[in-house]
C-alpha cells in the first residue's frame, strides 16, 4: 500500500475495506524535487493557488525524510490501533520496483494507493495507481485521501 496521509478517516476507511482480517505493508515516499512542477500544476488545476505559490517551500529530498518518517510512524500506529497488522518503510529510489518486490514477497492480494488528487499525472496515466497497475500483477485500488477541510 502506498500511503500519503495522516488522516484518521483514511485509516478507518482502509481498515474497513474488507470483512476479513487484513495486514498492511505501508510504503511512503518522501517528497522529491522532481515532481514539484507537477504538484504546482495540480494545485493550479484544483484552484489551490496559494498552495501552488508555496510549493517550493515544502521540504524535499533529505529534508523530507523526517516528516515522511513521522507520518509513516503515525500511520503504522493508527492502523495497528484499528486492529490491523502493519509494517512499513520509507521508499528510496524506484518505488514501483520496491512495490512489485513487496507484492511478490508478501503474496499480496491487492495494492491500495492512497493519495491526493493529481489531475495532470492522472490525465497522462503517470500517477502511482496507473503505473502500479502495469507493474505489480494484482488489483490496484486508488483511494483519494481526505484533506483537513473534509474532517
Amino acid at each position: 500500500m502506498f500511503y500519503n496521509t495522516e488522516s484518521a478517516a483514511d485509516d478507518e476507511f482502509v481498515t474497513t475495506l474488507h470483512d476479513d482480517e487484513v495486514s498492511f505493508v505501508v510504503l511512503m515516499q518522501p517528497r522529491g524535487a522532481e515532481d514539484r512542477l507537477l504538484r504546482a500544476i495540480d494545485d493550479v488545476a484544483l484552484g489551490e493557488l496559494q498552495q501552488a505559490i508555496h510549493e517550493a517551500d515544502e521540504p524535499e529530498g533529505e529534508e523530507a525524510r523526517r516528516p515522511a518518517a513521522l507520518a509513516l510512524e503515525h500511520t503504522l500506529l493508527s492502523l495497528r490501533a484499528a486492529g490491523s497488522e502493519a509494517v512499513g518503510q520509507l521508499v528510496d529510489g524506484h518505488a514501483l520496483d520496491l512495490l512489485r518486490s513487496v507484492v511478490e514477497e508478501t503474496h499480496a492480494d491487492e495494492v491500495i494507493v492512497l493519495t491526493a488528487p493529481h489531475l495532470v499525472e492522472e490525465f497522462l496515466h503517470r500517477d502511482w495507481a496507473s503505473r502500479a497497475r502495469h507493474k505489480v500483477g494484482v488489483p490496484v485500488l486508488k483511494v483519494y485521501a481526505h484533506n483537513d477541510e473534509e474532517q
